[in-house]
């Protein structure tokens, strides 16, 4: 019975988890794309932003991660047996990725307070699919546990999960040079200034 116990509060916490960092890390582009906001909207949302990050990741997400591993640890002794299997391994690998990921989420909230932040939001927006790779590689590890099939179906739904992540970013792209192309649409061109003048 408390293996079930166990192994709710586990799934309970990598949702949990794994909600937190999906939002952190799009609360990490806005923040960096605030930069491009005149005073006093680019002051505000940077402040609000740091504010947002620092509770998403004290009060939702650092307590799910300590829930997801307190509750795999509560799992593993009540099936020792699962520590003998490769694709155990394999998980506990993704989910160190994964805790490495976390830890340096909580770096970032950091430098982007202080404004030491190196990251644009490109490159963030490629940081921001680290946690979809990561849990994607460990259910289909704990659904197959090494029983990977390689039929139709398989090559399929991959390919379906790589355009949906391609769609994803083209979209996101078009939406970057739609507001580009509006704020250069907005201000005055050099010409018009010099007319103006």
């Amino acid at each position: 019975m408390a293996y079930y116990w166990f192994k709710s509060f586990h799934i309970f916490g990598v949702v949990a988890w794994f909600a937190g960092l999906f939002y952190l890390a799009r609360l990490f582009i806005y923040h960096v794309e605030a930069e491009l906001e005149p005073e006093p909207a680019q002051g505000i949302l940077k402040q609000q932003y740091s504010i947002m990050e620092k509770r998403l990741y004290n009060i939702i997400t650092t307590p799910a991660m300590v829930l997801t591993v307190a509750m795999a640890v509560g799992l593993l002794v009540q099936m020792p047996e699962f520590l003998k299997a490769g694709w155990m391994h394999a998980k506990l690998a993704f989910v160190g990725l994964l805790l490495i990921y976390h830890f340096y989420c909580g770096r970032l909230i950091k430098q982007l307070e202080t404004g030491e932040c190196k990251w644009n939001s490109k490159a963030l927006r490629v940081f921001n699919e680290g946690p979809t790779l990561l849990l994607l590689l460990i259910v289909m590890l704990v659904i197959f546990k090494g029983e990977f099939p390689t039929g139709a179906s398989t090559w399929l739904i991959a390919g379906l999960v790589l355009l949906f992540l391609v769609t994803i970013q083209l979209y996101a792209r078009k939406r970057r040079l739609d507001k580009e192309r509006a704020v250069a649409e907005a201000m005055p061109s050099v010409e018009e200034q010099a007319l103006q003048s």
